[in-house]
């Protein structure tokens, strides 16, 4: 890891270097040939000696020469490929493994794609290889940047860098090599921009530039590639318009210009492109107009606008083109209603109209070629009916027309679709009954019909949909059982159908659904006892069975779904005791059992209960103490309200007496023992626990210290461990409190009380970077030294502590900051004293965004908070949450090496500097090679895989590390160079 975090600053650094060396040794090869035409001028022997250089005779020379050159290119490389290198032998590369010859001898093809090379371009000699015709040095590891040598190959046809790690530009000198047909340069680091010289290559029939860091705008010279076909410039960092001239290459066939920073109008110029069978302008900010020229495409099969700024409605030229399969004109601001001329689009099979401001109905023969797979119009105002067509389209898979204003009856206006996939018809207007047909849709795998105006009941046929996912049926006038044919469907993992009539009882063997994750039947009518099968659920994270009119006790085998999250039962019949049971859901996060007839206590084990952050059991007949773990003395009044006789130490209820009454035998009697032990085991054990936590931390504190200083860790008092340089010292906490006077006391946790006070040091990092004024003064020297204070922190409660301690709620809110912009971690409230023998946890508590991107469930010893110290440290250097920004890198990261479409991002051309906190001036000389390294630590700590992620023990080492400055280099390096 560390070879792969630290080898690209070596790679930038070496670029500038690399480009002088190439700029002089072009110099020599320019001072060598100049001598050869003057010796030429004095001696015709010496001109039959150059004509023999070029001619495609072979000589023992050019042979010898090829062998020096490949040989010498081979010492040069990092690695040594042993499986490829051992036929480089003897005294002709004929016979070498990735080489060929042609008839006199001389190489034509060197072809070593994806031969695991590792190494710089620079020791190559090109002029010593006259007759090659193609170099395919693909899906390597080659670095550096491209040498000007490369246009002494006088006869090069097929040139292939591309999957490589090449930086700098791409040489102007290309231009000299017009034999040029294939030219693949994609997916490297090559920024600067597109050469003029380009335009040379009169010959060329594909150009392939794709995911590199190119900016600028494309040069108008492009225009003269009048044999071009192919022309690939997609996820770069262009900007500019695209040139009129682009009308001028009637060859072209595939244009890809998306993820890329162009603007302006797409020129009306585009319509001359008769040839073209794929356009993509995809995520770019395009704006005004879509030209009534590109009704001039009709060879066009692919078309994608999708992601610009267009704000025009849709042009009814687009109706001429009759071939295309692919229409994409997602989040594109477009307006006005959908032309009529769409259905001439009969081979069309991806339509994707999501995501607009698009009013009127749907073209009603939008399917009638039969071919239509692909139709979503989610999120406009679109109105009227389904389209007719679309009963019959059988080849329908994936149908999104949720949110929007559409009505009809819904039993009407569907078919059976064989291949259907995926259907979402929520928030509209549709009325009348479901169709038993929706049964036979037997690969339907997520069927949405929520908030509309469906009635009758379920049909039992749905039960035949034996790959359904999910299926949410809420808020509509739904009524009858809930069929017990849906036990069939042990796929569903999410069952929806709250807010409906449904009258009767659950089917008792809802059980057999053991993949649910979300089970909601909240507000029906609803009645008899909660199913006790649902314990067969082992898998449910989300229970909602509130609203409706369940009687008898709660079943304490609910307790036995040990995944449940939530769990709402409010507003039902239940009676009798709340099972202890449920006190062993330590991963529930939310409890609701108000306004139920329940009596009798509060299960003790309910103070086990860590993870729960809401609590509500108002509204019934509960007695005794309340729990004095945080969950209860944290939460409202307004979730205890309204009970027989509650108690405890939360504000608005009444303290706890210790005898309930006189009488000395029975039940009564041993209320008394309960009243009277369990506040004084209470106290025992907060003592306990206050002792024991300072104890931890003082021993914590006390390990790193006796590292380095033993004498004078054992002359530090307690109060030191809150603060390395001792400013928080006990004084100043007494002189606060005014001797811990109770008006300052806000809580009582599970360490001890929580006292809130101003402080004359009291700053959190949250404020200062929120403070336009503060943040200013907040220099990088300042920033750097708090993140390295947080990391310090975080690594000694991960490794120096035993058992290890994770806070599970930092963010920066919670670090606090002295006068010196020291940091001190603080709110220990959701810590967890890690045991790395207890058992798995689910969940953790925390900032929502603060979570790694793709994380959900963790183990216990697992659960890492370098995502948490990752997202902080590009918060601290950026002034904001980087939420967007990681949801950019993760999905660029996951979307296909070899794709040229919009699934991919624009992080490639994303500069460091520029999301950079713009209120300072950027960072210069040394402080520039920290921020970056910080910046690289952070990306590091966002891995997916936990197992991929530094150590906070690593982190706090590498950031003690000094560096050398990274010279002004900083403001070319992008995120994407900082993931690899």
């Amino acid at each position: 890891m560390a070879t792969n975090k630290f080898s690209r600053r070596k790679l930038t650094a070496s670029c500038a270097h690399k480009q002088l060396s190439n700029s002089i040794a072009a110099l020599l090869v320019m001072f060598k040939y100049i001598i050869i035409l003057i010796f030429a001028s004095f001696s015709s022997s010496h001109v039959a000696i150059s004509a023999s250089i070029v001619t495609s005779s072979p000589t023992a020379t050019i042979e010898g020469q090829e062998v020096k050159a490949l040989l010498n290119w081979q010492a040069n490389l990092d690695n040594q490929n042993q499986s490829l290198f051992s036929s480089w032998v003897g005294n002709s590369p004929c016979s070498w493994s990735g080489i060929s010859c042609n008839e006199y001898r001389s190489v034509i093809h060197i072809n070593l794609t994806g031969s695991g090379l590792k190494g710089t371009l620079h020791a190559f000699s090109f002029s010593f290889f006259p007759n090659l015709l193609g170099h395919n040095l693909s899906n390597n590891s080659l670095y550096g940047t491209i040498p000007l040598f490369l246009g002494n190959l006088s006869k090069l046809i097929y040139l292939d860098l591309s999957s490589n790690q090449l930086c700098g530009g791409i040489p102007s000198e290309i231009g000299l090599r017009k034999t040029l047909r294939m030219v693949y340069l994609f997916e490297n680091n090559i920024n600067e921009t597109i050469p003029y010289e380009i335009g040379i290559l009169s010959s060329l029939n594909e150009l392939a530039l794709f995911k590199n860091n190119l900016t600028g705008s494309i040069p108008a010279s492009i225009g003269s590639l009048g044999n071009l076909s192919t022309l690939l410039l997609n996820n770069n960092g262009l900007s500019g318009t695209i040139p009129q001239e682009i009308g001028m290459l009637k060859s072209l066939s595939e244009l890809d210009l998306s993820i890329n920073n162009q603007t302006g109008s797409i020129p009306t110029s585009i319509g001359n492109l008769a040839n073209l069978t794929t356009l993509s302008l995809v995520h770019n900010n395009f704006y005004r107009s879509i030209p009534s020229s590109i009704g001039n495409l009709t060879l066009l099969n692919k078309l994608h606008l999708l992601q610009n700024q267009l704000s025009v409605p849709i042009p009814r030229e687009v109706g001429n083109l009759r071939f295309l399969t692919h229409l994409g004109l997602f989040m594109s601001k477009l307006t006005g209603s959908i032309p009529v001329e769409m259905n001439n689009l009969t081979y069309l099979k991806h339509l994707v109209l999501s995501n607009n401001m698009l009013s009127g109905s749907l073209p009603q023969h939008i399917c009638i070629g039969g071919s239509l797979e692909t139709f979503t119009g989610h999120e406009n105002y679109l109105t009227g009916l389904i389209s007719i067509s679309l009963r019959n389209c059988s080849s329908l898979y994936r149908f999104r027309f949720e949110r929007n204003q559409l009505t009809g009856n819904i039993s009407e206006q569907f078919g059976v679709y064989p291949n259907l996939n995926y259907i979402d018809l929520s928030n509209n207007n549709f009325y009348g009954e479901l169709s038993p047909k929706w049964g036979q849709c037997q690969n339907l795998q997520s069927l949405k019909i929520s908030n509309n105006r469906i009635s009758g009941v379920i049909p039992p046929q749905l039960g035949g949909m034996i790959h359904l996912h999910l299926l949410d049926l809420s808020s509509n006038d739904i009524a009858g059982e809930i069929p017990r044919e849906l036990e069939r469907l042990t796929s569903l993992f999410n069952l929806t159908l709250a807010d409906n009539e449904l009258l009767s009882r659950v089917p008792p063997k809802i059980g057999n659904l053991f993949n649910l994750r979300i089970l909601n039947l909240a507000a029906n009518n609803l009645t008899g006892s909660i199913p006790r099968q649902l314990e067969a659920c082992s898998k449910l994270q989300y229970l909602n069975l509130s609203k409706n009119r369940f009687r008898e006790s709660i079943p304490f085998e609910i307790g036995n779904i040990y995944s449940l999250q939530n769990l709402d039962l409010s507003q039902n019949l239940l009676m009798g005791e709340i099972p202890p049971q449920l006190g062993k859901l330590e991963n529930l996060e939310t409890l609701s059992l108000s306004h139920n007839e329940l009596s009798g206590s509060i299960p003790s084990n309910f103070t086990d209960m860590l993870s729960l952050t809401y609590i509500d059991i108002s509204y019934n007949l509960l007695e005794g103490p309340l729990p004095s773990s945080k969950p209860f003395l944290a939460a409202p009044i307004d979730g205890f309200i309204n009970h027989k006789d509650l108690c405890g130490n939360t504000i608005g209820l009444n303290a706890c007496s210790a005898t309930v009454s006189s009488r000395p035998n029975g039940k009564e009697s041993r209320k008394v023992m309960i009243l009277i032990l369990v506040p004084s085991f209470g106290a025992l054990f907060l003592i306990f626990s206050v002792v024991g936590f300072l104890y931890v931390l003082l021993n914590c504190r006390r390990v790193r210290n006796n590292q380095n200083s033993p004498t004078e860790a054992q002359n530090n008092n307690m109060f030191t461990i809150w603060s390395y340089d001792g400013k928080m010292v006990y004084e100043n906490i007494i002189d606060a409190t005014e001797e811990f006077d109770p008006k300052y006391c806000i809580g009582v946790g599970g360490y001890g009380s929580v006292y809130k006070v101003e402080l004359p040091t009291g700053g959190s990092l949250g404020k200062k970077l929120s403070n336009k004024e503060e943040a200013i003064e907040f220099g990088w020297i300042k920033r750097i030294n708090i993140v390295k204070g947080l990391a310090e922190g975080l690594s000694d409660m991960h490794h120096e502590c035993t058992p290890p301690i994770v806070h599970r709620d930092i963010s920066c809110k919670n670090i606090l900051l002295d006068s010196e912009h020291s940091a001190h971690i603080s709110n220990f409230g959701t810590a967890k004293v890690l045991n790395p023998n207890s058992s798995n946890w689910s969940l953790f508590a925390g900032m929502f965004g603060y979570d790694a991107p793709s994380t959900y469930f963790l183990l216990a010893w697992l659960i890492s908070e370098q995502p948490i110290f990752g997202v902080m440290t590009l918060e601290v250097i950026m002034r904001k949450h980087p939420g967007d920004l990681i949801s950019l890198l993760s999905s660029s990261s996951s979307s296909s090496l070899s794709s040229s479409s919009a699934t991919t991002s624009t992080a490639h051309g994303i500069l460091l500097k520029d999301v950079l906190d713009q209120r300072l001036e950027p960072p210069r000389n040394q402080v520039t090679r920290i921020v970056v390294s910080f910046a690289k630590l952070a990306f590091a700590c966002l891995e997916t895989n936990p197992q991929s992620r530094p150590t906070m023990q690593q982190i706090s080492r590498e950031l003690s590390i000094e560096r050398s400055p990274l010279s002004e280099m900083f403001g070319e390096i992008t995120l994407r160079q900082l993931l690899v």
